[in-house]
């Protein structure tokens, strides 16, 4: 029987409640979890679900009764977005059939299972609803104050009084947005700091209007204005303190995912805004993306902090610069030249396709940011930040069919198909996986000696191998690609990255005296074309599925094994090309002399070792254990610290 939600959920609560703050989000997400949580089956596996709706159905959908309503009245109450509100209302309706099924065929685990993902999925949109909120509300935060300051310095009293308050009522929804916050984050310390710190703008709102009344009085008072400034400053430093600990305590990959999906948007707004001519919206929108890009650069740089350097946060790091200043200068350049050209009269003509392409640009920017960042998730936390599997397994083809560029097979990704491959493929696959980690050990040590600052072969190979794991990952079900476009894009950067690599070679082979070095590396550089090129045919990986006796038949065995063999191959001639290029440099510079080394095609720097500090740190955990004697601890000598310096230094 289908569900009427709309019927059932939405029009009760229009009726019966008025939208007020009477729900919290952390009462939805506590009950969601006792759902789950504190009914854990304690009997034999073996016993059908009658027995456990019988044992604990009374209290289990008295908390299903109670975590719906919610869950919807904090949508309509909070979510600006209504896509959010649909997809949540959704959810609740899965939730809500789900809670009230006693198929007596089905086993009390895997019912408990089913009710786990629905109850993870509610939770995933309320999450994502809640960031979509924080996204718009922390974005050009001090617009509202900026217009009263200028409001009272031109002596206007009655403008005064109406932006005070647009600006009281942006203050109350900061405080609103950061304890919203609060109810869904589990981070005690972060908690108390956020709600600290909206204490202090709740407190520093009616003092910031005042200065700003006083100022309307007396425009010309020196006294008033530096009045006015000085409230100014701790305003902005109070709002930048509460958004970075609203910052601390929401996920970055919700984040990264929710400004995604907004800068999409206003591209698009953008976009229709040039066709038609308004000025004004594609003004404004823009100025929303720009805040967006810098919000992003600005939460990822302090994230990438807490790391320690290396190729995960360098190829972040280089996004990052990316769009900051490459993207970004170049779309508000179009913007500028749109807006003049719109704000003409009449309107000029301008290339459109080349705003379209700046636009386009900055998504896809944000978007290789979020790739970037999300390469170290482990598969549980991938699947969560990705979009939902239908699990709808009656809708399914009673034909064999096979995964096709952007196609989805039952609603499943294909990536979410090759994770349901039998066992005894997994397996063979894993050998393979096994064998290819093995050759990526090899590039590792190999490009780890050497200082990738003027080296492009070196950053060259460190992205193949990057893409090269994502496309291994693909074929066990996890990592960031989900269909089989996605594998084919990676085969054609890996192409890129071959043939920019083929190029600096070759340049250095021309270079190279020695004929044996140069045979070799041209060599090497044959076989990387002919496996980037096995590889781009090896990307069209398929998972045929059949449902023979209505069991569903997963294979793609071959292809799988195929891919990860060509990836393997083209790892091989990495490492030797790598090596091959320093050996051909070093044979170039020792002919040639000091003319050589002033202009090489690549720098052959050996990477510094990693600083140590001279005096040890103790762990906080340490200082609290007791003293031991000075006898047990482990004295090192100047000359085997030396010594340990110098391997590293060989290395």
């Amino acid at each position: 029987m289908r569900i009427n939600i709309y019927s059932l959920l939405v029009k009760p609560i229009y009726k019966k409640i008025k939208l007020k703050h009477f729900y919290l989000l952390g009462n939805i997400a506590n009950s969601s979890s006792q759902v789950f949580f504190n009914h854990r089956p304690f009997w034999d596996q073996h016993r059908f679900i009658k027995y456990y709706f019988l044992a604990v159905d009374r209290n289990l959908v008295q908390k299903h009764k109670h975590c719906i309503p919610n869950s919807v009245l904090y949508c309509w109450t909070y979510v600006p977005s209504l896509t959010c509100v649909v997809n949540v209302i959704m959810k609740c309706s899965v939730f809500y059939s789900q809670t009230g099924r006693k198929e007596k065929g089905d086993p009390l685990n895997s019912a408990i299972d089913k009710m786990t993902k629905k109850t993870r999925d509610l939770r995933r949109q309320l999450r994502k609803a809640v960031m979509d909120h924080i996204s718009d509300s922390f974005l050009e935060t001090n617009v509202p104050l900026l217009v009263l300051i200028e409001a009272a310095k031109s002596g206007n009293e009655k403008e005064v009084k109406e932006y005070a308050q647009v600006f009281r009522e942006h203050a109350n929804k900061l405080v609103e947005v950061a304890n919203l916050a609060c109810s869904i984050s589990n981070n005690e310390e972060g908690v108390k700091l956020v709600r600290m710190a909206a204490t202090q703008i709740d407190s520093l709102c009616p003092q910031v209007i005042n200065a700003a009344l006083t100022l309307a009085a007396r425009p010309q008072s020196k006294v008033a204005q530096d009045n006015m400034d000085v409230f100014k400053d701790q305003w902005e430093k109070q709002v930048r303190i509460l958004t970075e600990a609203v910052d601390d305590i929401t996920s970055v990959d919700d984040f990264l995912s929710v400004s995604e999906n907004h800068i999409l948007e206003d591209v698009n707004k953008c976009v229709i805004a040039l066709q038609e001519g308004d000025v004004d919206t594609l003004d404004r929108t823009a100025g929303a993306i720009r805040g967006r890009a810098a919000r992003v650069v600005h939460i990822i740089n302090a994230e990438m902090e807490n790391y320690e350097p290396g190729v995960y946060t360098e190829r972040v790091l280089e996004s990052i610069k990316l769009l900051s200043e490459t993207v970004m200068p170049r779309f508000a350049e179009q913007v500028e030249v749109a807006i003049e050209a719109l704000s003409t009269n009449p309107p000029q003509s301008f290339e459109e396709n080349e705003f379209i392409d700046a636009s386009r640009l900055v998504y896809d920017g944000v978007r290789d940011i979020r790739k970037a960042v999300l390469m170290i998730r482990t598969p549980e936390e991938l699947e969560d930040d990705s979009d939902f599997e239908q699990e709808d397994y009656d809708t399914r083809s009673r034909t064999s069919v096979q995964t096709e560029d952007d196609q989805l097979i039952a609603g499943q990704s294909a990536r979410a198909i090759m994770a349901q491959l039998p066992q005894e493929e997994k397996a063979k696959i894993a050998e393979q996986v096994e064998s290819f980690r093995q050759e990526k050990c090899k590039l590792d040590a190999e490009v780890a000696k050497w200082d990738d600052n003027g080296n492009d072969i070196i950053v060259l190979a460190k992205q193949m191998c990057m893409i090269m794991m994502e496309m291994t990952d693909f074929t066990r079900g996890k990592g960031p690609l989900k269909n089989s476009s996605d594998v084919i894009n990676a085969a054609k950067k890996i192409a890129e990255a071959g043939s920019r690599m083929d190029k600096l070679s070759r340049a250095v082979a021309d270079q190279c005296p020695d004929s044996a070095c140069k045979q070799d590396l041209l060599a090497y550089l044959q076989r990387i074309a002919l496996y980037c090129h096995q590889l781009n045919i090896c990307s069209k990986v398929k998972a045929e599925v059949q449902n023979l006796g209505g069991e569903l038949i997963v294979s793609g065995l071959d292809s799988a094994t195929s891919l990860i063999q060509a990836a393997k191959n083209l790892m091989n001639a990495v490492v030797l090309t790598v090596k091959a290029s320093y050996v051909a440099s070093t044979k170039y510079q020792k002919v040639y002399g000091t003319a050589a080394v002033n202009s090489p095609v690549v720098s052959w720097r050996m990477k510094a070792p990693e600083k140590k500090p001279l005096v040890k740190r103790e762990k906080p955990e340490e200082c609290q254990t007791r003293v031991r004697r000075g006898s047990q601890k482990k004295h090192i000598s100047p000359v085997q610290a030396l010594s340990e310096f110098k391997a590293m230094d060989s290395f």
